[in-house]
């Protein structure tokens, strides 16, 4: 009786291991996978837009990301949303609800989108680790030294890190970092509001031009540059909200009770309002401090020389995050990998077998040889072609237009009308397809931008050169 219930105490309705996820923990996921750095390039794509379209874009995209997410919140166990059968997985849950060639297109969608993120990440972090090297450099130089600096080390130490916390089982045993690493996004994120701010009250208002549309053709940029910066600038805030494609990974890790998808809307809205009030402010304080001649990064791109361990510190902030927020988007990879190979070689032990470790001041650690190879290789094979392409961040935002439509926006509304049964031409069905549709044309122009802004790069290209 009593091994009866110790089972019942540790063990879910599934047979998993008890699930032990938060409001708190589910909301710290969100923040740590929506607030990326590119929060300090938001003034840039203000810049590029106005005082009005710029911040009606942030609102809007702000909105479309929360209501689609409670939309897949209610997808997560099936038929019912709160007894039934859950869904481990965001294809399970186009399987379960729509299934066909969709559940394909999802997972295409979902994991090529995810190992991008981790490429990109890798990149972003060695950025700013030499940013912290430059600053220093341009302390005691001056301004005008050159002060170049190679990356690669750095993708190498960020690579090493990785390695270590990839050993983590799964999501629900990451809590302690994406808390960690959403105060170092709040950290940040604050510290470019404050210069943002020192820098308006400096400058009283005179020598920085704004406008209501933004960079003016002619007088900072072509008609041409003005059409294909417009299109990077949406596509750029339509993406900085998406997180759809570690969504239903994160509500698996919530307890039972109070119902997942509940907690999960309460996280939802918690997380992206929490982001709204960041993105706006930075956007939009950025942009006041620098005019229509606004850096794409306001930190790394040396917006801000003094103070220089302010600066430094942000970095190193930046850096933490992107440590965290790297294990957030492969950790749904690892699973579903590793899940697909105990499918297909059941007996194998080298698959199958934990072997107990004892690490000292920690307990027991179980640890799985095949587990410990393959996430060793993939951190391995990002480092790697992120040092072969120190340009994929511009990849990244024609993966990003990619996958934002149909992970942010289309399954979820799919989804809905199918559970809800929703009458095709219905009001509600006809307001819902005119939503999809428009974001369908957002992510097309955004993917426009993103292709010529990565031939601009390609052509300016040199492999291993410092930076």
């Amino acid at each position: 009786m009593d091994a009866h219930l110790q089972v019942g105490k540790n063990i879910d309705d599934d047979g998993r291991e008890k699930r032990t996820g938060t409001l708190v923990t589910a909301s710290a996921h969100i923040i740590t996978a929506v607030i990326g750095s590119g929060v300090l390039s938001l003034a840039w794509a203000i810049a590029q837009l106005g005082w009005v379209a710029g911040p009606a874009a942030l609102m809007a995209f702000s909105f479309i990301t929360y209501f689609t997410s409670t939309l897949l919140a209610d997808a997560y166990r099936s038929p019912d949303p709160v007894s039934g059968k859950r869904n481990y997985t965001y294809m399970d849950v186009v399987r379960a609800n729509l299934g066909g060639n969709k559940v394909q297109l999802c997972g295409i969608a979902q994991y090529v989108n995810l190992v991008g993120i981790t490429i990109g990440y890798t990149i972003t972090a060695s950025i700013s680790m030499v940013a912290v090297k430059k600053s220093n450099c341009f302390h005691s130089e001056g301004h005008a030294a050159s002060c170049k600096s190679s990356s690669y080390p750095y993708m190498i130490i960020f690579a090493g890190i990785q390695i270590i916390l990839s050993q983590i089982p799964n999501f629900d045993k990451l809590s302690w970092l994406s808390m960690l690493a959403a105060v170092m996004s709040f950290a940040y994120s604050s510290i470019g509001l404050g210069l943002s701010i020192a820098k308006v009250v400096a400058a009283g208002g005179g020598g920085v031009r704004t406008s209501l549309t933004g960079v003016q053709v002619g007088v900072d940029v072509s008609g041409q540059e003005k059409v294909w910066r417009t299109f990077q600038a949406i596509g750029d805030i339509a993406f900085a909200y998406a997180y759809s494609t570690v969504l239903v990974e994160i509500q698996d890790t919530l307890k039972s009770y109070p119902p997942e998808n509940k907690v999960m809307k309460k996280a939802s809205l918690a997380g992206v309002s929490t982001t709204t009030v960041f993105y706006v402010l930075c956007g939009c304080l950025g942009y006041a401090a620098f005019g229509n001649d606004a850096p794409g990064n306001f930190l790394t791109g040396f917006g801000f020389y003094e103070p220089f361990w302010l600066i430094d510190f942000a970095n190193v902030c930046i850096a933490i995050h992107l440590i965290g927020a790297y294990q957030v988007f492969c950790q749904p990879l690892f699973s579903f990998f590793e899940m697909k190979c105990k499918r297909r070689w059941p007996n194998s032990k080298f698959i199958t077998t934990e072997h107990i470790l004892n690490v000292p001041f920690y307990g027991e650690y179980y640890i799985n040889m095949f587990r410990l190879v393959w996430r060793t290789t993939y951190v391995i094979l990002t480092a790697v072609i992120a040092m072969i392409f120190p340009f994929f961040n511009s990849f990244l935002g024609l993966i990003g237009a990619g996958s934002f439509y149909p992970l942010t926006v289309y399954f979820p509304i799919e989804i809905y009308i199918a559970r809800a049964k929703i009458q095709r031409f219905s009001v509600t069905w006809v307001w819902l397809k005119i939503l999809s549709w428009v974001c369908l044309v957002i992510s097309l122009v955004a993917a426009i931008g993103s292709v010529q802004g990565l031939l601009t790069d390609v052509k300016k290209y040199k492999p291993f050169e410092m930076d």
